[in-house]
C-alpha cells in the first residue's frame, strides 16, 4: 500500500470544510484539520438531460428522469455540463402567491385564537362579577 504523505488526523484536531468553487476549477470539498492536514472529501457533480422538458415533477423543484428525457449525463461541473459560481444569488423558485396565501391563512388564525382568548376572559370576568 503506497503512503499518500499525509498525517492522520487526530480525534482532537478541528475539522472545517472548505469548499473550493470557482467557474474556472472542479468543485470540490476538502477537509482541513487544525494539523495542517486537508483531505479531498466530496465533489459536486452536475447532470445534463437530452429534453429537461421531459423530467417529471415530483416536487415543488424537484424532478426525476424519465423514459422521454433521456439518460441523464452526469460528472463535473465544466464546460459541457455548466458551472457553479460561489458568492452569487440564484433567481427564487419560490412561489410567491402560495408563500402569501399561507402567510394571510396563518396571520387569519392567529387573529381568532387572540378573539377567542379575548372572550374567555371576558366571560371569566363576567363570572367573577356574578359570584359576588
Amino acid at each position: 500500500m503506497a503512503s499518500s504523505g499525509l498525517i492522520p488526523a487526530r480525534a482532537t484536531d478541528a475539522l472545517t470544510l472548505n469548499s473550493n468553487l470557482d467557474s474556472s476549477t472542479v468543485a470540490i470539498d476538502a477537509a482541513s484539520y487544525s494539523n495542517g492536514q486537508q483531505i479531498n472529501v466530496a465533489a459536486i457533480t452536475l447532470a445534463k438531460f437530452t429534453n429537461p422538458g421531459g423530467l417529471n415533477l415530483v416536487g415543488s423543484n424537484m424532478f426525476t428522469a424519465t423514459d422521454v428525457s433521456g439518460t441523464p449525463r452526469g460528472g463535473l461541473p465544466g464546460p459541457e455540463l455548466g458551472s457553479i459560481f460561489t458568492n452569487s444569488l440564484e433567481q427564487s423558485n419560490v412561489d410567491m402567491g402560495l408563500e402569501f396565501v399561507n402567510m394571510i391563512t396563518v396571520q387569519r388564525g392567529f387573529q381568532a385564537n387572540s378573539k377567542i382568548i379575548t372572550t374567555v376572559d371576558e366571560l371569566l370576568g363576567e363570572l367573577i362579577n356574578l359570584k359576588r
